[in-house]
């Protein structure tokens, strides 16, 4: 199994949830985040004052995946999300050991 993790505008999230939905998965959960990459944030003027903004609005999306799930996801969401622009988001994967469900008790593939 493993965890793919993605960093996105907060916009392109429900564009992440129709990609992966398209390949079958069940759940996945999102966060709010901040972060700063490429875009190094911005200035932004509210009432005559200029801010620097450090750190731009972020979505953490979080998924557990089988092996054979990894490549299709990884592929989808990249296509779905690309924009071309700065700030398109980060894809990554780690290796899960083990899930379990709490509710039944069912372990790894079974309790995704």
């Amino acid at each position: 199994m493993r965890l793919l993790t993605a960093v996105v505008r907060p916009d392109a999230v429900e564009t992440a949830r129709e990609a992966l939905r398209a390949l079958g998965t069940v759940g996945m959960t999102v966060s709010a985040a901040e972060g700063c990459g490429r875009q190094q944030g911005h200035t932004e003027v509210y009432r005559g004052a200029t801010y620097q903004v450090d750190f731009v609005a972020k979505c953490r999306i979080e998924v557990l995946l089988t092996d054979d799930q990894v490549e299709r996801a990884v592929e989808a969401l990249t296509a779905a999300l690309r924009t071309g622009e700065v700030g398109d988001g980060k894809l990554w994967i780690t290796p899960v050991e083990t899930a379990v469900r709490v509710r039944t008790g069912e372990r790894d593939a079974d309790a995704l």
